[in-house]
């Protein structure tokens, strides 16, 4: 009973603490605000920065070649120069921007039709409701095969689930979000990450004139594992502490008829027999090795800057099929109507990511995140650690950098040349240090507002919350990312213990 009592304890504490964090971010002025402010610190840390002569000297993995960087200030005439000139090309290449826009065209049709409405009506009707927390971190962590593609269709599909299930969107947001972004490693399959990582960590080993070479499969044993480790710890969350702190959600009628009607039926038929057309033609464009869509054999300018237009064309094709079939479309203009509907309501992201964008760039313009990684790098190598509390050390330091650095491939770039042979010599494989950075890195995506998506998770929780600021979303984020920290780092301790192979040929001790 005492143990119990402890318990609520505790946990009001932590509700007191997330409450802390909430009301302070939301004191604050509109997020594009803050993203101007934040703009406005980078430029005076810069000058001050340059002033004082930082410098760091690293050998970058990535680049494959030694690096002297210095702070550069942006308020010398180049940097002057730099904003005021760059600043329509940081806007139109922020990343999330053309993804968006772009996805959002095939989603509106989609929404606007009424797919996805009948469809979440046959899941709500068909899933046990118990199950539906963990289908939906389980959906998020299984995108990122489709790289980005999760942040755009997976989070807000997961508030619209939730709201089916007449429970609070914010939640179903805040678990698709977690599983998308905080278990951005873990999969059942191996994704774009897999490779790009290897490959650093093989120029890293280079570089140090190490006779080695890592496999894209080398942390593949953890991260199924891992895959299910998230889904139960993100699905925990979202049911003992998210949802319970946010209470009955109360925007949104959610009393309207779950019944699916004959027309829906037909249209959910004809929609999906469309997507399996579809599937079968994108099939038959990619996996063949003179697959239209290779180039050399290879899908990488596929998965690059197709996959988006794909996707697209995923909920587009179903949605016109869906629309046409059950009546809601008539003709071409109510096709546009639909579009233009979901960019309209896109204009205050729109907003948002022009001055997050300007940020962003001013950030890595300033050369301050990267001063900032080669300088932790360098305090956990001179602190002395040895054993499993040097790795404990290296995830959290990896997870802190994460929060200013936001390119998983940028960050590992800078630490691989440091920590794989530094970590060797203590008998530590490659690939089990780069296994290591992989759970710090993914661990605080969801509350860094240096993420580039961060921005446009805040805009798809307003729609449900227009008083959303980046308060609420980092207080409702900060369990997921002190959880799966914990819990990630726990399973690769007993990993360690066991001496398990992380992959095929990979194993944790050098030998």
């Amino acid at each position: 009973m005492s143990n119990n009592i402890q318990t609520k304890q505790k946990f009001k504490l932590f509700n007191k603490f997330l409450n802390v964090i909430e009301n302070v971010g939301n004191k604050l002025p509109h997020p594009v605000t803050i993203f101007i402010l934040f703009a406005l610190a980078v430029i005076i840390i810069s000058e001050i920065a340059f002033r004082a002569g930082l410098y760091v000297d690293f050998y970058d993995a990535k680049a494959g070649a030694d690096q002297t960087v210095s702070a550069v200030s942006l308020l010398s005439a180049d940097g002057l120069r730099f904003m005021i000139n760059s600043a329509t090309v940081n806007f139109t290449s922020f990343a999330p921007l053309g993804t968006v826009l772009v996805a959002m065209l095939g989603v509106g049709v989609a929404e606007g039709t009424g797919l996805i409405n009948a469809a979440l009506k046959k899941l709500v009707l068909s899933t046990p409701k118990r199950l539906i927390t963990a289908v939906v971190v389980f959906a998020g962590v299984m995108s990122n095969i489709a790289s980005d593609a999760g942040y755009v269709v997976l989070v807000p599909l997961g508030a619209m689930v939730f709201l089916s299930f007449k429970r609070h969107p914010l939640a179903g947001l805040a678990a698709a979000f977690a599983g998308v972004s905080g278990g951005f490693s873990a999969n059942l399959l191996l994704g774009t990450l897999d490779p790009l990582l290897a490959g650093i960590t093989n120029e890293a080993l280079t570089a140090s004139k190490m006779d080695l070479s890592i496999l894209p499969t080398s942390n593949y044993y953890f991260m199924v594992a891992s895959t299910f480790l998230i889904t139960i710890l993100g699905t925990w969350v979202t049911e003992k502490i998210v949802e319970p702190r946010l209470g009955e959600y109360k925007g949104i009628d959610t009393n309207e008829s779950m019944e699916v009607t004959k027309s829906e039926v037909k249209g959910l038929i004809a929609a999906g027999l469309s997507i399996l057309v579809f599937g079968a033609i994108m099939l038959y464009l990619t996996v063949p090795a003179n697959g239209i869509l290779r180039v050399d054999g290879s899908l990488d300018a596929f998965t690059h800057d197709g996959l988006v237009p794909a996707i697209m064309l995923f909920f587009l094709i179903p949605g016109l099929t869906f629309g046409m079939v059950s009546g809601t479309v008539k003709n071409d203009k109510d096709v546009v109507k639909f579009m233009s509907k979901s960019m309209a309501s896109m204009g205050g992201y729109l907003v948002l990511a022009f001055f997050a964008a300007q940020f962003i760039q001013y950030f890595a313009y300033t050369n301050l995140g990267t001063i900032l990684a080669v300088s932790g790098a360098n305090f956990l190598e001179a602190i002395g650690f040895v054993g499993f509390p040097l790795i404990i050390a290296f995830i959290v330091v990896a997870g802190f950098i994460n929060l200013f650095i936001g390119s998983a491939s940028a960050k590992w770039g800078i630490m691989a040349p440091v920590f794989v042979p530094m970590l060797y010599k203590l008998n530590f494989s490659p690939e089990f240090t780069q296994l290591a950075y992989r759970i710090g890195d993914s661990t605080t995506n969801i509350i860094s507002p240096l993420m580039t998506y961060f921005a446009v998770i805040v805009v798809f929780a307003q729609k449900y919350d227009e008083d959303t600021g980046i308060g609420t979303l980092i207080s409702t984020m900060v369990p997921y990312s002190i959880v799966f920290l914990l819990g990630w780092t726990v399973l690769l301790a007993v990993w360690y213990m066991l001496g398990i192979p992380i992959g095929p040929e990979a194993f944790i001790r050098v030998n």
